[in-house]
């Protein structure tokens, strides 16, 4: 049985019960997600958390009643006056959009809706599901529309594997990015600033900038040269790139001295700009510009999701500007540096998508073919396997993207690289060859951590929030036992704070496991106990988050123990 077959009618099944139970309600939109189904409400009472209780088991009622679902054919004026008269005005705004002039209805028992379908033979083939969580969502995604109420669910074909499924979503709650980064303290969202823009705080700026750190210094070692640009240009730029005609819903725009400009939502046209500053010889390239490239864009507010999917948000962006011959060597470089970085981040799996031309593009066939064959090749000649993503490319070139895996085998996209054929023509790029005539670079436009915002919040998930030791921004707390031990314990944090070991010391007047429980909920790696006792020898006592009671030891001895576990990056869960 297809698993979206079987989510899909059993969403069908939920609106169902929904009507059964509160006949008023009007119907939206029902699919089937990727972990699931959902389906959109209009109901006057919000629904509460018992609710879903109460439609489960009318639900069940109607699974073992194994209903036949019935497809029904339909002329789009007849389904207008059906579900005009049924009330539900939703289905009429959907059944008008519908180019067609004949739509699909499916009917289950005393039920039917509008539905292209497939669904599953009957009701009673449903065995295993769970109602989930209730949200708001807004008609269409759009914020001036409606709110309508949004159930989740999930199905299965055994019990068995919903289960897992259900660990699964709890053991995900525990690492939930949203919840650990204000626990931890490491950022918020404030509706005072506005949706999707991040407030970092002390400990997530410093975690931010340890990330920034490593890969800058990591693009310069790979031949990158550091580039920056200013946060607005001109429309008239964004006119060239083509994103003004292709892109433009997703931009802000504003006037100075009756000019247009716009903030920028990608760094491809300061980079371009920068090449296009003076002549360029063959044996120039290939060019490797680096960019942390702040970025905003116009996101729906229904999409916006803690770091995950923001508004404004930091790219390690980079366009690398090469020969024809050398844009494969190019590609195959920044896999292995995605690959790389993944490692050394503690993500060791990750899948590849391919994706291909979409039906609003710029650029020539043999163009998009020729870049389209340079990925292609590229990825067999690194043998990775990688998925058809038909249709999904950028506007001006076709694309990879890696999706890294974390803990929980959840997928996440960060690293991308795009092959680009069209905008180099658009700015008319050029650079002299060794036969003196001019010719046009190909460019590559990539990401390896991709959105700095989505890599922190995958971060955070994937070791639920206990960062390992070089990433901490907190690498260890000390503890001083009493008001005795405090002189001793403040030279200890000046010492290691000299050494760069990020440090922080409790001189409240709590008591000693108060202390040692607020460490172990800031999931700091490491904690040094100071007793009298330890002042006096000038010794440590030392627990490791990953280890516990480490005993005593010197400073030197602590500080090498320490230094090479950061020196080597290790994962410390």
């Amino acid at each position: 049985m297809d698993l979206s077959t079987l989510r899909h009618s059993t969403s069908h099944v939920m609106a169902q019960a929904v009507k059964a139970l509160w006949p008023d309600t009007k119907l939206g939109i029902g699919p089937s997600i990727e972990d699931g189904f959902y389906y959109d409400f209009d109901k006057k009472e919000p629904f509460a958390p018992e609710d879903l209780a109460k439609i489960e088991e009318r639900m069940r009622q109607i699974i073992k009643a194994d209903h036949k679902f019935e497809k029904q054919e339909m002329k789009k004026a007849e389904a207008l006056k059906l579900f005009e008269k049924m009330g539900e005005s939703y289905k009429i705004d959907l059944i008008k959009a519908i180019p067609d002039e004949v739509v699909t209805i499916y009917k289950d028992g005393d039920f039917l809706d509008l539905c292209r379908g497939p669904h599953i033979e009957s009701t009673g083939r449903i065995k295993a599901f769970r109602l989930l969580s209730i949200a708001g969502a807004y008609w269409h995604g759009i914020e001036t529309n409606p709110m309508l109420q949004r159930i989740y669910g999930t199905a299965f074909e055994t019990e068995k594997e919903l289960k897992e499924h259900l660990t699964l979503i709890e053991e995900a709650k525990k690492r939930d990015h949203r919840v650990l980064g204000k626990q931890l303290e490491y950022f918020s969202l404030n509706e005072e600033v506005g949706p999707g823009l991040v407030l970092y705080h002390p400990k997530g700026a410093m975690m931010r900038s340890i990330i920034e750190d490593y890969i800058r210094k990591e693009h310069i070692k790979r031949g990158y040269e550091l580039v920056l640009g200013p946060h607005i240009m001109k429309s008239d730029i964004w006119m060239t790139s083509g994103h003004y005609d292709y892109y433009k819903e997703n931009m802000y725009f504003f006037e100075i001295e009756k000019q247009e400009y716009a903030i920028k939502p990608m760094n491809c046209p300061g980079h371009i700009l920068v090449y296009k500053s003076k002549t360029r010889s063959y044996r120039d390239l290939p060019l490797r510009y680096f960019e942390l490239g702040t970025v905003y864009r116009n996101e729906k507010s229904g999409v916006l999701h803690g770091l995950l999917r923001v508004r404004g948000f930091t790219q390690d962006d980079s366009h690398i500007f090469c020969l024809r011959e050398q844009v494969e060597d190019e590609i195959m470089k920044v896999i292995d540096f995605v690959v790389d970085t993944l490692k050394v981040f503690g993500f060791d799996e990750f899948s590849v998508e391919l994706s291909t031309r979409p039906a609003k593009s710029i650029g020539n066939d043999a163009d998009w073919e020729a870049a389209e064959k340079a990925l292609v090749n590229a990825l067999d000649k690194k043998n990775l396997k990688y998925a058809i993503n038909a249709g999904d490319g950028a506007f001006y070139g076709p694309k990879i993207d890696i999706k890294l895996k974390d803990a929980l085998k959840r997928e996440w996209q960060c690293a991308t690289i795009q092959c680009d054929f069209a905008l180099p023509e658009r700015f008319d790029l050029k650079y002299i060859d060794q036969d003196g005539k001019e010719k046009r670079p190909i460019m590559l436009h990539r990401v390896i951590l991709g959105s700095l915002e989505r890599f922190t919040g995958a971060l955070i998930e994937h070791f639920a929030g206990a960062m390992p030791l070089w990433l901490a921004p907190v690498q260890c707390a000390i503890i001083p036992v009493s008001e005795k031990a405090l002189g001793y314990a403040r030279e200890v944090e000046s010492t290691l704070r000299e050494k760069g070991i990020r440090t922080t010391l409790d001189a409240s007047n709590e008591r000693l496991q108060k202390k040692i429980r607020t460490a172990e909920v800031e999931k700091i790696p490491y904690m040094i106990v100071i007793g009298e006792k330890e002042a006096s020898e000038r010794s440590l006592s030392v627990r490791s988050k990953a280890e516990g009671d480490l005993g005593k030891m010197s400073q030197d001895d602590f500080i090498k123990r320490i230094t090479k576990e950061i020196e080597v990056k290790t994962k410390g869960r």
